[in-house]
This record gives structure tokens, C-alpha cells and sequence, in this order.
């Protein structure tokens, strides 16, 4: 059971860089959005550009997780 836990404390923390991204790619928009007074061009852009770092940033985290797990498995 404590050989699985880093794996599982690294997957937790893939998710809330998951929410962190989202999270605040939404709120910048929305603060340039009241700023410029351009609504929801900003909210929509932070959105989908959140939304792109966490899966991109997602993918490679979680690739080096399983690369981690798989090598450890073998040993």
C-alpha cells in the first residue's frame, strides 16, 4: 500500500493542475473581460486556453507518472 501512494499523491495533484489551469484561465478572462468591457471574448479565450494547458500539461504529467510506475513495476 505505501508503494502506491507518490503514484496516487502525482495523479491528485495532475487533477488540480487540471483545476488550477481552468480555474484560472476563466477568471482572467472574465477580469479582462469587466476591464475592457468586452464580454465574453476574454472569458470564452481564457477558458479554452486554460483548457488547453491543463490537457496538454495533463498529458505530459500523466506520461511521466505511468513512465514512473511502469519502471518501478519492472524492478
Amino acid at each position: 500500500m505505501m508503494t502506491r501512494l507518490p503514484a496516487v499523491a502525482r495523479l491528485l495533484g495532475i487533477g488540480w493542475y487540471f483545476a488550477f489551469c481552468v480555474v484560472l484561465g476563466v477568471f482572467g478572462g472574465v477580469l479582462l473581460d469587466n476591464w475592457l468591457g468586452v464580454r465574453p471574448l476574454f472569458t470564452l479565450l481564457g477558458l479554452f486556453t486554460g483548457l488547453f494547458l491543463a490537457f496538454w500539461g495533463g498529458y505530459l504529467l500523466l506520461k511521466e507518472t505511468l513512465g514512473k510506475r511502469q519502471a518501478s513495476d519492472r524492478s
